[in-house]
């Protein structure tokens, strides 16, 4: 979850690339295909990572509860970088990878911190950090999501 160019489609190609599937609609085109594909993932138990923006809760809803229909342990990354870092990284993107300004404003505008009662197992929080990513889970706590406080990665 996050805006485009906070570090996402690099995060999965770091850690989970070699382990997987990746469920991108940069990638599938239309969300008939991304349904699709996503399907034959859960009937043969795939592990999986869902590389979307996925700002709102609602965005994420379908994901989470076909996931948990098929018993998977469901987590959350969320990508949190500024506007203007968002910016400067997309505009040095090229070609299809490259997005209009005005869509990282319109996926700002509609970005929402998820929270463990969408049904979130485990829910982390991601920075870029130079050539690296600074990574934390956030803690339950007392029902709520607390301030990220291990370094995992």
């Amino acid at each position: 979850m996050g805006l485009q160019a906070s570090g996402k489609s690099t995060f999965y190609k770091k850690y989970f690339f070699n382990s997987h599937v990746r469920i991108s609609l940069d990638l599938l085109r239309t969300r008939n295909r991304e349904q699709k594909f996503l399907n034959v993932c859960l009937q043969t138990s795939a592990k999986l990572v869902v590389d979307n923006t996925n700002p709102r809760r609602e965005d994420r809803a379908r994901y989470i509860a076909l996931c948990k229909e098929r018993r998977y342990q469901v987590i959350g990354y969320f990508f949190q970088t500024s506007l203007p870092d968002a910016l400067a990284r997309n505009n040095l993107r090229e070609g299809k990878d490259k997005v209009k300004d005005v869509a990282l404003y319109d996926v700002r505008k509609k970005l929402q911190l998820p929270s463990f009662d969408e049904g979130f197992d485990r829910i982390f929080s991601v920075r870029i950090q130079g050539d690296d990513f600074l990574v934390q889970e956030w803690k339950k706590e007392a029902g709520n999501v607390s301030e990220p406080k291990d370094r995992l990665g």
